[in-house]
């Protein structure tokens, strides 16, 4: 999103606040809020996507594979002693 984007929600932030939106500015509101959500999803979505777990042993593991590591890692352990 671009930075004058931001600025126009600020803006228009600011002028609900004090005078109120026209039917329009809202509807400008929404979907540039829209937008910003979505843009930053996609940004969280490929810094997770991008994380990687190190365990103490050096090894790094993805993090959307980490859970299945783990069960795999504790697959065999018995639950009640942690042996």
């Amino acid at each position: 999103m671009e930075h004058r984007e931001i600025e126009r929600i600020n803006e228009l932030a600011r002028k609900k606040k004090t005078v109120g939106l026209t039917e329009a500015e809202l509807a400008e509101q929404a979907e540039l809020r829209k937008r910003y959500i979505a843009e930053f999803r996609a940004s969280m979505q490929d810094v997770l996507d991008h994380t990687v777990v190190q365990e103490p042993d050096g090894t790094k593991i993805p993090l959307k594979d980490y859970e299945k590591a783990m069960e795999k890692k504790n697959e065999g352990k018995d639950e009640t002693n942690g042996k």
